[in-house]
């Protein structure tokens, strides 16, 4: 009988190790939840002290406080560390808010993060300045980017579209009231695609206009035309719309002078005009020209893209622009135009000088990160703007025919905009509802 029970705890036991060992692969959330995170924190109190030491993170104590520890508390004066305000757990990994002492900056922080990262057994530390003197190091328990998994709580809203994970576990979004303008590089099969998908999949969801430019003869954009407002599948088309679209930034112009406005969110909601979002593919494409009859179109193309950039956000328009490379040597207006581009998003390249033309100018540091991505991780890029700050992202598997049926889905959402209606594509019957109700009334005149 002894022998038995022994055998049914050994059983139970190595029944209980192979399932923590198949979580930790297959349900790594499941897994941090039970062992890491306990583990984690454990270290974290335990060795705290002394791995700010180590890491060069502590200050000497004021004159004040050495006095008092010397001579009232009768103890030995050890340098400072920063206090800790706040450790909370997440399913991804720690969160753990820190007060500076004088003398440390955010920076020294980020600059150790590596060596903490060892010191506590995570995945990876991000320090992130919550305000000034106190910083928050998010620490992650495993790779969240092997399998990406979005918070339930990213939803679409207010022109903040969720698209991607960050490495920390927290959403990436594209916030188009704060980074109008974007630019998104990749090389092929690096999941540029995949990133427009899911932007196109969120702002289908939103009260937005999206116009389109593919000049591959609408392969990708096509599969997009119940949401879609307007399309644009050759340069002469692409050149036409966009000579639309700066018309209708200059008479959205008048409209905000006529109420004294700055901002079209400034706007009484009556008569607000609806936001459009211009997505384009392959830039490139619209930059070459192979005869001297196309020389005057391309200006048109690149006059037209360089004056929404540095303008339309004013006025609504906010443009997302694709490509594999972006660089001089498409020639003139091309370096003026990416500068307009804040938001930057760089995906797996071929080279370094394509690495540096998407993040040089605003993350220079974060350009070795993009020539390290492997090849069998698709959707992991690098987002950057010009505040400096980048982190690591990946875009969770979306196939054309789920982002398609949410254009159907959301068909009815496609607002009136009698400019665009040339360019509006051919959707077949069946496809969309009967009607599209108007979602922008005529203007009316203020008193």
């Amino acid at each position: 009988m002894t022998d038995l029970s022994l055998l049914l705890e050994a059983s139970g036991a190595l029944a209980g190790a192979g399932g923590l060992g198949y979580a930790k692969f297959r349900a790594p959330r499941v897994y941090w939840s039970l062992v890491g995170l306990p583990a984690a924190w454990g270290r974290f109190i335990l060795s705290y002290r002394s791995t700010m030491d180590v890491c060069g993170l502590t200050v000497q104590p004021s004159g004040l406080r050495a006095f008092m520890v010397r001579n009232v508390a009768r103890r030995e004066v050890q340098p400072v560390p920063p206090r800790v305000r706040r450790v909370r757990g997440t399913s991804t990994g720690l969160r753990v808010t820190l007060r500076l002492p004088a003398g440390l900056e955010p920076a020294d922080v980020v600059a150790s993060s590596e060596r903490l990262r060892h010191a506590w057994g995570v995945h990876s530390v991000t320090v992130i300045e919550t305000k000034p003197g106190f910083v928050e190091l998010r620490m992650t328990g495993y790779d969240v980017l092997r399998r990406v998994r979005m918070p339930r709580k990213a939803q679409p809203h207010d022109m903040i579209v969720p698209v991607a994970l960050r490495e920390d576990g927290t959403p990436f979004v594209r916030d188009y009231r704060k980074v109008p303008m974007a630019l998104t590089l990749g090389a092929n099969q690096s999941g540029k695609s995949m990133f427009q998908r899911n932007l196109v999949k969120g702002l289908a969801q939103l009260p937005v206009a999206l116009a389109g430019i593919d000049c591959k003869r609408g392969v990708e954009q096509s599969a997009y035309a119940p949401r879609l407002s307007a399309l644009a599948t050759d340069p002469d088309r692409a050149a036409a719309l966009l000579d639309v679209l700066v018309a209708e930034m200059e008479s959205r112009f008048d409209l905000l002078s006529l109420y004294g406005v700055s901002d079209l969110w400034e706007l009484p909601e009556k008569v607000r005009p609806v936001p459009i979002v211009l997505l384009v593919d392959e830039i490139a494409e619209l930059f070459l020209i192979s005869s001297r009859k196309d020389e005057e179109r391309r200006e048109r193309l690149v006059t037209a893209l360089i004056r929404l950039a540095q303008m339309a956000r004013a006025a609504g328009i906010y443009l997302e622009i694709c490509g594999q490379r972006f660089g001089s040597e498409l020639g003139k207006g091309a370096t003026m135009l990416r500068a307009q581009l804040t938001g930057r998003v760089v995906h797996r390249v071929n080279d370094k000088q394509t690495a540096e033309m998407g993040l040089g100018d605003v993350a220079p540091e974060a350009v070795p990160m993009v020539t390290t991505i492997p090849p069998d991780k698709a959707g992991l890029a690098v987002a950057a703007d010009s505040s400096g700050g980048w982190s690591r992202i990946r875009t969770p598997m979306t196939t054309q025919a789920e982002a398609t049926a949410v254009c159907r889905e959301f068909a009815h959402l496609v607002p009136y905009l009698p400019a665009l209606d040339p360019f509006r594509p051919h959707v077949p019957a069946g496809s969309t509802p009967q009607s599209v109700p108007p979602l922008v009334k005529p203007v009316p005149v203020p008193e």
